[in-house]
Formats: structure tokens, C-alpha cells, sequence
């Protein structure tokens, strides 16, 4: 028998075992050996082709790699199915940043140069990450693999917008938005984070046009007074006998009504409220309940750059939003009802640059979330709370069935049109406003169509005027939201009918509400079944003080770093024991470390195996001790099974992990060592075979978590010409 090196080499092993996996077809399920025949199907999360994988990214590939090796090693014919996503305000974001870096600046690029500037840094990177994929062991299928701007995809994606158009449950509407005036565009309400901030409460009287009263309002952006429309008062509050009298606006001197209504807060300042419906979006809800009452035409005096418009009067024109509150203090002096009060209160900031977010109106496309289609049947929020419901889909762990139906009740319109080059453009295309409409053949005048969906710019029947596009793009939740048919309806013939719905969908749990509920809702809404039976969520990995990583911690380990000075196996295990589903878990490099020392020690178990195995004859009858051994053995592969059955990794990995090095190295190899060298030849041969099945079995056990070194000595172990131990069974 070929020696082992005494000490166990990764960098030696893993590129060239990682090559054999490739080149013997196996990631792909058609090409699997016969007996793999029910399908098994997991949609890889596609990471974000902007940059290097993270600890993150190395857990999410880890686990569900550990389910295909698993699956696969049972007979299931699996698919793993993987992607990158072209992630785009996050991408642009980073893009910027390297602009910066060089001394440019995308303002002013023209749009085509930007985008393609763009994609040839994504798809860069993106080669680069799917390199990163393979060292970590990823074994899926690279022939079906998928990017979110793929044009079979954005076809796909262009079909349920325009059927969702069609149903009536997209619309186009000047509608409150989450505006960030550093990038230029709106931001869903998922994109947005909340800080606790301190600012000050001012007190502001807002004298009547026809008596010396006045009505005390509390406000903590003064700045936007000039656009204030009305004083809402509380029926209940002390100002109920000022209801449809008229005030005046103290920075404008104009007249604006007091109307009543049960929305304001009774709690918060005086039970009296400025209503500036193009700066909050409660007072947009408001204006547009009591539109008989106020009559005047609300307006903006922030432009898109956060900068005070000519709207807001000459002395705050141009002024940027703290300078511009400062010096409406100064001129609301003379109307302060008492001194201002240090207020904290939690405001809205973009999630990326944590710029104040601005509320505004503007002109955005929307999803209907809680309507039901204009021909019927269920609101996308029906389809996925039913779903749940009824058990057809599973959350591990359960907990989170509760927090995605907290979620689901309280959804609203989704902006899904976002103001950046980088992305899928929205397939609309607007009536050019010259076009004067032809009368029609019986003499009525035919009114051209306005907006258009397709994707191919459309030629009026009525007149000569042209379309345009829209110049917006989807929000990255919108594409990827559909990520799990999109990908099976444009890989192979027939992946769709024999693949969907996946099996699996494993992520974050951050993005139950980003992503998870997005794909149950569009996946039930275009295909009518379920994308996928189980949702596995994985935690935050933090570091050894339960801190998470960011570089500003200088915290960070770096997955592809640690597993060339450890390697992958030892990654992997690291990330794995310890980790339950649906919590955060602890990483550091001495637990990589160790499980490196693992890894030696299952080189040398087995190194010392191989170097006692002698010439083998007719299998020699074991022992009692042979067969507690091997009861042994079949008791912790069955205890695994369970545990793999269950989605418990961390388990089913510590369980393989102490076997291994307990029971099997310590205990069973010692006590074989005297055996081996025995004149008796019948019991040597015994032991020998004894400890080259436990070796096997073992082999088989440990590969769905530490696959690169089972592999290696998987085909160095005697009987003959070894297949691949990826498909061996189980």
C-alpha cells in the first residue's frame, strides 16, 4: 500500500481534487449514475458580484453544501443551481467609491458609458467570486449557473411585470417616497435604517388671521414651514374651537385653514400638527383626506440635493437643510411660544451612507401588496400568508413563521422604481406629450395610449410621435424576488417541470423580509406552486467577543485567507460545529485552528491504517470486538443520519468529529495496534479489515462536511478501483 506524506498538505490536495469533482461531470444531476433518480434542488443565493466573498458567504456555501454532498451521497439527483446577483444600488454604491478613489465622478457620465463601466467591474468580479465558490468546495452545477442580468432572465422578469400590470397590481403614482439625497434615488422601507438622534423641539405659534389667539405647534423641522398647508388639531385637544378657522404661516404670512382629525398624536408636542404633505408622509396621508377643506396645492421646498428651493422664500433659498433650519430659527424667534427642548427621537437614514432620509413626492412605480388582481383571486400577500398557513412551506428554525406573518400584516404599496444606471431598466415606455391624437374613422377623436410595458419600443396606431423609456430601474429585490423560477425557466429543457419547487432555500435571516417573503409572494403569483418547502436561515457570525465584523473593527477573518494557511475542511467545520440554525455563531482563528489539528488527525488515523494494511485474502471472521466496533460505528452514522435528516449540521458534524477522534482514533486504533502485529495471522486480518470498514464508513461520513481530505483518502484505501466518494452511498 501506498505511504501517505506524514503530515496532511491542503494546498497539495484541494485544487487538484476540486479538478476530479469537475471533470467527472457529477455537479450536474444529468450526468449523475443511475441510481440517483428523485430530485433534490437548492437555488443558491446569488451572491453580490461587487466585491470579494465574506465569512458569510463562506457559511451559506458551507451549508448548503453539506445538503447536496448529503443528498446526493442518498441517491437524490440534486441540483445545485448557482448565481450572482448584479446587485444594483449596492453595486453602483461601490462602483462610486472606486470613482472616487481615481479621481472621477460618475455625475455627468453619460448613462451608457456608466453602465457599461459598471459591467465590466461586475462580471470581473464576479469571475473572481465564482473561483472563490470552488476553493470553499462548492459542488454545484456551473453549466446551469445564472446572473440576475442574464437577458433570459430579464425576460423573465419583464413577463411578471407585465403581468402584474396587467392585473392591475403595478401602478404608476406620485406617491410618498424614502428619497437619499447623497445617491440620488428612492429607498423601499427595508432600505432604510433608524438612529436615535437628538434635535431640538420647537414651539411655534401660528397666530389667527382674525383674532390675536394663537395656536401653539411642536415641530422639530422648522425649515419646512414655507410649505406647510394646513394646522391639524385633535377634535379632543384644547384647540377644537379653532377647528375651520384660518391661520397664518409665520415664515409666509400666508393663510392656511385648521382642520380636525383623529391621526394626530394627543401624546407627542401640543395636540396640534403642521401639515407639510410633500415632507412627511403622514401629513401626504391627511392633505389627501381632507382635500375639501384645503385648498391649496402642496409643494416641496427641498430640492433632490437635500437644498432649499426658491419656494422656500430668499432668505433659505439655496441654503443645504441644517443651515437653512438654523436660520429659520432665527426668523421663527419672534413667534417661539417657549424655548426650544432637546428632543431624541428615532430618524430614517440610508442604510449605506446614513444620510437623513428626505421624504418626497414623486412619481414612482408601485406594487400592490394587499389588492387582490383586477380578474381576481388572491393579493400577493394572500398567496404567501395561505401558503404558510398550510404548512407548505417550513421555517427552520419554526420561530420565524411567526416573525414573516408579524411582517406580512402589515405590508404596504412596494416602490420597486429606483433612480441609478446600474440594474434592469423598466420595460415602459411613456407617449412623447407633442402628439396631437387623430380623429378616428367614425369621427371620435381616439385617445393615444400614454404608457406602453414591452420590452421593444412600441409605434403609436394613432399618430407619429415616439415613445420613450423610463429611465428607472427595478429595485434588485424585484429581479431577485423571482430568482428561484427565473433560473429553472431559462437553464435546460424541462428543468422547470423536474426541479420546481426547490427544496431548499437557505439565507440570512436578516433578509426574511428583503427577499424570502418576495419569493414566496412572486414565486405562487407567476407559477402558482410554492418556490421552495424549507427555509433554513443562518445567523450573523460574529467574532470571539460576539462583536460582528466590519473592517472598521479590523475584526474581520477572511474565509479564502484562513483556508490557505488551514484549509477549506478546517473552514468549514469551523463554521459549521457550533452554529445552530436561526442564531448568531461565534468564529475565530483559533477554532479553525483546531479544527485544522482535526484534520492532521484524521490524516494520521488513516496514514496509520494504510501502513498496516497487508496483503488482504477471504475476509476473516471478526470478533466480538470487531462487532461492537462496527455496532459502534453504525450507531453514530445512524445518530448523524438523524441529525441531517433534521437540518441540525452542528450536531451531526460534532457527532462525526468525536467519533472519529474519540472513539475511533483513540480507542479503537490503540486497542488494534497489539492485534495488528500478532502472530496470529486470522486475528490481524480481522482487525485490519475491522479498522479499514470503520476507516470507509467513516470516510463517508465526515465528506459532506470536510470533503477535500475525505476525498483524498477515500481513493487511497485498498479493494480494488475507487470511484468518486462525492457518490458514494451514503
Amino acid at each position: 500500500m501506498k505511504e501517505l506524506p506524514s503530515a496532511y498538505d491542503p494546498k497539495s490536495v484541494e485544487e487538484n481534487i476540486y479538478r476530479q469533482w469537475e471533470e467527472s461531470g457529477y455537479f450536474n444531476p444529468d450526468k449523475l449514475p443511475p441510481r440517483h433518480k428523485k430530485p433534490f434542488t437548492i437555488i443558491m443565493p446569488p451572491p453580490n458580484a461587487n466585491g470579494s466573498l465574506h465569512i458569510g458567504h463562506a457559511l451559506f456555501v458551507t451549508l448548503e453544501d453539506i445538503m447536496i454532498r448529503y443528498q446526493r451521497m442518498l441517491g437524490r439527483k440534486t441540483l445545485w443551481l448557482p448565481g450572482a446577483d448584479h446587485a444594483g444600488f449596492e453595486t453602483q454604491v461601490v462602483y462610486n467609491k472606486k470613482l472616487e478613489k481615481e479621481g472621477r465622478s460618475f455625475w455627468g457620465m453619460p448613462r451608457e458609458q456608466l453602465y457599461n463601466e459598471i459591467k465590466d467591474f461586475t462580471l470581473a468580479n464576479k469571475q473572481y467570486m465564482e473561483g472563490q465558490l470552488k476553493k470553499l468546495g462548492a459542488s454545484c452545477d456551473w453549466s446551469r449557473a445564472r446572473f440576475t442580468l442574464d437577458e433570459r432572465i430579464i425576460d423573465v422578469v419583464y413577463e411578471t411585470f407585465e403581468k402584474l400590470y396587467n392585473d392591475g397590481l403595478v401602478y404608476r403614482a406620485e406617491k410618498p417616497v424614502n428619497w437619499c439625497a447623497k445617491h440620488q434615488t428612492t429607498l423601499s422601507e427595508l432600505e432604510i435604517n433608524h438612529e436615535e438622534r437628538q434635535d431640538k423641539l420647537y414651539y411655534i405659534n401660528y397666530k389667527l388671521a382674525d383674532s390675536p389667539d394663537a395656536i401653539e405647534v411642536a415641530t422639530t423641522r422648522p425649515e419646512t414651514i414655507p410649505a406647510d398647508i394646513a394646522i391639524a388639531v385633535h377634535p379632543k385637544s384644547k384647540w377644537k374651537k379653532y377647528i375651520g378657522k384660518q391661520v397664518l404661516n409665520p415664515l409666509t404670512g400666508t393663510s392656511i385653514p385648521v382642520i380636525a382629525d383623529a391621526h394626530v398624536d394627543l401624546t407627542f408636542g401640543t395636540g396640534a400638527l403642521k401639515i407639510t404633505p410633500y415632507h412627511d408622509p403622514a401629513d401626504f396621508t391627511i392633505w389627501q383626506d381632507h382635500k375639501q377643506e384645503i385648498t391649496a396645492e402642496p409643494f416641496s421646498v427641498i430640492d433632490q440635493f437635500g437644498k432649499m428651493t426658491a419656494q422656500a422664500g430668499a432668505e433659505l433659498q439655496g441654503l443645504k437643510i441644517n443651515p437653512a433650519r438654523e436660520k429659520s430659527v432665527e426668523l421663527l424667534r419672534p413667534s417661539f411660544a417657549k424655548e426650544p427642548e432637546d428632543y431624541k427621537h428615532q430618524v430614517a437614514v440610508c442604510y449605506k451612507c446614513r444620510t437623513v432620509i428626505e421624504p418626497r413626492i414623486m412619481m414612482q412605480w408601485f406594487v400592490k401588496m394587499t389588492e387582490k388582481p383586477a380578474k381576481g383571486g388572491k393579493s400577493l400577500r394572500d398567496l404567501a400568508v395561505g401558503a404558510v398557513k398550510a404548512k407548505k412551506i417550513k421555517f427552520l428554525p419554526a420561530r420565524y413563521e411567526k416573525i414573516f406573518m408579524h411582517w406580512m400584516t402589515n405590508l404596504h404599496d412596494w416602490n420597486i422604481s429606483r433612480q441609478i444606471v446600474w440594474g434592469i431598466r423598466i420595460p415602459a415606455w411613456y407617449h412623447e406629450p407633442k402628439c396631437i391624437p387623430r380623429v378616428g374613422h367614425e369621427g371620435d377623436v381616439v385617445k393615444c395610449k400614454e404608457i406602453v410595458i414591452g420590452k421593444t419600443e412600441p409605434k403609436c396606431e394613432f399618430c407619429d410621435a415616439k415613445y420613450v423609456q423610463e429611465t428607472d430601474v427595478f429595485d434588485t429585490w424585484f429581479s431577485s424576488g423571482q430568482w428561484p423560477f427565473a433560473t429553472l425557466m431559462t437553464t435546460q429543457p424541462n428543468d422547470f417541470e423536474t426541479y420546481y419547487p426547490t427544496n431548499v432555500m437557505e439565507t440570512a435571516y436578516d433578509i426574511i423580509f428583503f427577499w424570502v417573503a418576495r419569493m414566496v409572494m412572486f414565486g405562487l403569483y407567476r407559477t402558482g406552486k410554492i418556490p421552495f418547502e424549507i427555509v433554513y436561515f443562518h445567523g450573523i457570525v460574529r467574532d470571539q467577543l460576539k462583536q460582528k465584523m466590519s473592517k472598521s473593527k479590523g475584526n474581520v477573518i477572511n474565509p479564502l485567507e484562513v483556508a490557505d494557511v488551514y484549509g477549506t475542511d478546517a473552514v468549514r467545520m469551523a463554521l459549521v460545529i457550533g452554529n445552530a440554525a436561526g442564531n448568531d455563531s461565534i468564529m475565530s482563528e483559533d477554532k479553525i485552528r483546531g479544527y485544522r489539528n482535526f484534520a492532521n488527525k484524521i490524516w494520521n488515523a488513516s496514514r496509520f491504517v494504510l501502513m498496516n494494511v497487508r496483503e488482504r485474502g477471504a475476509k476473516p471472521k471478526p470478533t466480538a470486538a470487531d462487532k461492537k466496533n462496527l455496532k459502534d460505528l453504525a450507531a453514530a452514522k445512524k445518530k448523524v443520519t438523524r441529525y441531517l435528516d433534521a437540518y441540525d449540521f452542528s450536531h451531526a458534524a460534532e457527532t462525526a468529529y468525536h467519533y472519529f477522534w474519540h472513539t475511533f482514533a483513540d480507542k479503537v486504533i490503540e486497542e488494534s495496534k497489539a492485534r495488528l502485529n500478532s502472530e496470529n495471522a486470522a486475528d490481524a486480518a480481522a482487525a485490519q479489515e475491522t479498522l479499514i470498514a470503520i476507516l470507509s464508513e467513516s470516510m463517508k461520513m465526515l465528506h459532506p462536511f470536510m470533503p477535500y481530505v475525505t476525498e483524498q483518502i477515500w481513493q487511497m484505501l485498498p479493494g480494488g478501483s475507487r470511484g468518486l466518494l462525492m457518490v458514494e452511498k451514503w
